[in-house]
């Protein structure tokens, strides 16, 4: 049995009261409270991760799924994650856990998951299901005795601080990129942060990272808005991979329609025309998502759905001689 652990990233306030810093919420937590995330508690004037070691799921899953396309193609990675999110997504996909209290979990320590790791035959770990920065404490101590990749799936909402602390031990990131001030406000249900600052701390610290845009109608489809998003991620880097993804009516957004898939390729030309690279588009089986050659548009991997097909590429176009984005081998 893994046992809860004192929370990293807060402050002493008076009476008890604790004001965690993980993240732009900056939680003042009562003693016998927790906060924001459902994870983070205030034991008699400590704040402790009662998430420590708690894991919700757990499978190998491809590389792509997560997705990343520029990192290790056709890799298979050991997927983990636990409850508690920092964010309250009216179409969050995994509202089960990522909204619970505490729900049904098995305990690992961060030995067993990289045994796990190991025994599974993949090549890294993926903290992913819910928010793997409110799982901060695990994550860190985990991926300090990893050998091998590691990977978070996140959604960027963290404090400058934090985050500069576990960039050394992360790999590969996806961030999900939802929108503007009033997007996270009404439907995050949270205060805005623009996690294209975390785009850029990844970005700028040399670890691999690709953005995900999940696109909802009548709530971030606006043509400014998907000018505005790809405009600043631009600004990091044009070769950070860029995935528009499909809406599904889900949870608290039952009465929104999918996404239009005109929708979806209008954003693609509009990533395209502000100098993003590498363009995907995901939940979308009609759409071809294999990689090309930005240069000359030579097709260099041939993907599927989740799988990838075609010769060994070791990221330099065979046609043209130009260097792609990514970690391919």
């Amino acid at each position: 049995m893994v046992a809860m652990k004192e929370a990293l990233f807060w402050k002493d306030l008076p009476d008890k009261n604790v004001q965690c810093v993980l993240c732009p919420h900056r939680c003042v937590i009562f003693p016998g409270k927790k906060g924001f995330c459902k994870a983070r508690a205030n034991h008699s004037g400590v704040l402790v991760s009662e998430s420590y070691g708690r894991v919700t799921s757990y499978a190998p899953d491809p590389i792509e799924k997560k997705p990343l396309y520029h990192f290790k193609p056709g890799s298979r990675v050991f997927s983990i994650g636990t409850y508690g999110c920092n964010l309250a997504c009216d179409f969050c996909q995994n509202f089960e856990i990522s909204q619970a209290e505490s729900p049904p979990s098995v305990t690992f320590s961060p030995e067993e998951v990289v045994e796990a790791m190991r025994r599974e035959d993949c090549s890294g770990i993926a903290y992913t299901y819910s928010e793997p920065l409110t799982w901060y404490e695990f994550v860190l101590d985990t991926s300090k005795i990893n050998r091998e990749d590691n990977i978070i799936v996140t959604n960027g909402y963290i404090n400058e601080g934090p985050l500069e602390h576990l960039v050394p031990h992360i790999d590969a990131a996806n961030v999900d990129v939802k929108g503007g001030s009033e997007f996270y406000r009404t439907l995050c249900h949270s205060p805005y942060k623009n996690v294209m600052e975390t785009v850029r701390t990844l970005y700028d610290s040399g670890v691999h990272v690709e953005a995900t845009n999940l696109i909802i109608p009548g709530h971030n489809d606006g043509e400014d808005d998907l000018r505005r998003l790809c405009s600043e991620l631009v600004e990091v880097s044009p070769d950070i991979p860029l995935h528009f993804s499909r809406f599904f009516p889900h949870y608290r957004l039952t009465g929104v329609s999918p996404t239009p898939i005109n929708t979806l390729d209008k954003a693609a030309s509009i990533a395209k025309d502000a100098g993003v690279n590498y363009v995907y588009l995901g939940n979308v089986w009609e759409r071809d998502t294999s990689t090309t050659c930005p240069s000359c548009g030579t097709k260099l991997l041939d993907r599927t759905g989740f799988s990838v097909r075609g010769p060994a590429f070791d990221g330099t176009c065979p046609q043209c001689g130009a260097k792609l984005y990514g970690v391919w081998k």
